[in-house]
Parts: C-alpha cells; structure tokens; sequence
C-alpha cells in the first residue's frame, strides 16, 4: 500500500514509517519540523519506498494513497504551549485537510487522538465511553480541545461522507528519540538523572499514570489500523498504574545515579489520575502491552546516555 503519515518525523511518527515499510509498504513522510527531527527518519531516507515531504499539515495537501495516518501535533505541554493558537490549528485544520484527502481518495484514515481528552477524570480508570473532565479555557485546552475537535471532525466526516475511520487515544508513552527537553515525565527524569541533576517532581508525586513502551503502542496502531470490525475510539496504553515518585525512584535505580527529589508546585489543571481501560483493544484487536516499565525504561535510558554522549 502506499501510506502518507503525518508528522512522520516525529518520535512516534518515525517509529511507524519503520514499521510500515518493513511490511513493505510505500510511506510518504510528511513533516514540518517543529517537533519532529529529521534525525530521526535519516535511516530510512536510502529506502527506495520512503519519501519525505516538509509540509505543514494547517495547509492542504494532496497524494494519492491507500491509507493516512494522522499524526501530526506537538503532544507535550512544553511544546504545545508553545503557539497555542497554531496548535489547535494543527489539531483542527490538520484534521480538516486529511479528511478531506480520505474523501477524494477514498483512503482508509487513522486519528492519533489522546488521553488528554479525558482532561482530569472524575471516572478512573478511563473507559472511552467517559466523556471527560477538560477545561476549555486553561493552558492546555489548546491540546485538549483540539484533540477533542479532531475526533469530532473524524467521526462526522464517517456520518455525513462515509470516510472510513480508525481512531485511537494514545496514553502516555515513551522510548527511544522522545525529545530530551520536550518536557515530558519520562524523558525529563531520565535527562536528569543521567546529567546528575536532582529529579523535580511536581505536586507530591502521588499523582498516577500508566507508561506504554513505543513498540506496544505501535502495534496496536496497526492492528486498529488492519482490521475491518471497529472504527474507535480506542483505549491504547499499559493499565499497570505507577505514581510519579515510583517512576522516578525506579529511573534513579536504573541509572545508579545519586539524585534527590526535588518538589515543585503542580502545573494548572494537570490530571490526577490516568489509567486506561483497554477492554475493546483486548477483545477486538486481541492487543495488550508486552514491555514492562522496567525493560521500557532501559532501552530509553541505553538511548539517551548515547544521545547526551554525542552532545558533550
């Protein structure tokens, strides 16, 4: 098949061209380079299937392929708080603009949509049939709603146009080519702890959250992807919930560094709680995750030791 992904030099963006061209498909990597990184697709740049355009999804764009993968969005807080304005643009007209592709092309399309949808849940853990908690006017409603508007946009173009749709909502997840100051917990602490930096914790580290290794994630994309039964939306991530104080004691045991917590006061309208219920993904797809944090954090670690490395 020929595939367009966008955001396709992004951490999780990459990690699927990849995977999509060791099953032999053509991929047309789409990016603009605000998060994404073209180091992370140089490997694939010899591979006579793979194509990569710069291009920024808020303005049209037009091929001709099977199958879109929309993917494009800066997904951690520092990033998307950025531009909030060009980031619920990217959500929304990036939406738009894919969608209508899928019309012209009758192309089957894929959401990378968020648990952030959920906002801070008052239901926990978060089945998809919980509509939320999300505050439309905070920091992060540039993400959340947009996010939101998105799923919208994807499952009235199915309704009114017959476009035929995947959608997946994507719990926190992490491995190698996670950006080291993209702000995110994981990537944070392990930048830390590897820079021999005291380890922040915001709030009182109680705060939970459920971290899927990249590999996993990546499956159930293509196993939503692949199959002919449900559209979405999907819960995609690891239920086994670890506070915030438990990752970083286990990151300062897995790099045998001596850094302290250090505790900083929660940013606004950070969630609680966050937990998949992975039910449908488990019936319907026949996906669970199989990387267990600690393996998933020692690759990650193996990966930023080498980046830092080549940094000094």
């Amino acid at each position: 098949m020929r595939v367009l992904v966008t955001g396709g030099a992004g951490f999780l963006g990459s990690h699927l061209c990849e995977r999509l061209l060791e099953r032999g498909d053509e991929v047309i990597c789409l990016d603009n380079y605000f998060t994404g990184r073209k180091q992370n697709i140089s490997h694939l740049r010899q591979h006579p299937y793979f194509e990569e355009v710069r291009h920024d999804v808020v303005d049209p764009f037009k091929y001709e392929v099977d199958q879109i993968f929309n993917l494009a969005c800066p997904a951690s807080p520092v990033h998307y708080q950025h531009n909030p304005i060009k980031t619920v643009k990217t959500s929304v007209m990036g939406a738009i603009n894919s969608l209508g592709l899928a019309k012209r092309v009758n192309a089957r399309i894929f959401q990378a949509s968020t648990s952030e949808v959920y906002g801070d849940p008052t239901v926990h853990p978060q089945p998809e049939s919980y509509r939320g908690n999300v505050n439309p006017i905070g920091p992060r409603a540039c993400y959340d709603e947009g996010k939101r508007c998105a799923e919208t946009l994807f499952f009235d173009y199915h309704r009114q146009n017959g476009v035929d749709i995947r959608v997946v909502r994507i719990f926190n997840t992490y491995g190698p080519r996670m950006l080291p100051n993209d702000g995110r917990v994981v990537s944070n602490f392990i930048v830390q702890a590897l820079q021999g930096q005291d380890i922040t914790i915001y709030g009182d580290g109680q705060q939970t959250r459920s971290f899927c290794y990249v590999d996993d994630l990546i499956n159930g994309f293509l196993l939503l992807m692949n199959q002919d039964e449900i559209t979405g939306p999907v819960n995609i991530g690891n239920p086994t919930e670890f506070t915030i104080r438990e990752l970083a004691e286990l990151v300062i045991e897995l790099t045998n560094c001596n850094s302290k917590l250090i505790q900083q006061p929660l940013p606004a309208d950070d969630p609680m709680q966050r937990k998949p219920i992975i039910d449908i993904a488990r019936e319907k797809l026949g996906w669970e995750p199989t990387i267990q944090l600690k393996e998933g954090l020692t690759k990650t670690i193996a990966y930023f030791d080498k980046l830092l490395s080549q940094k000094s």
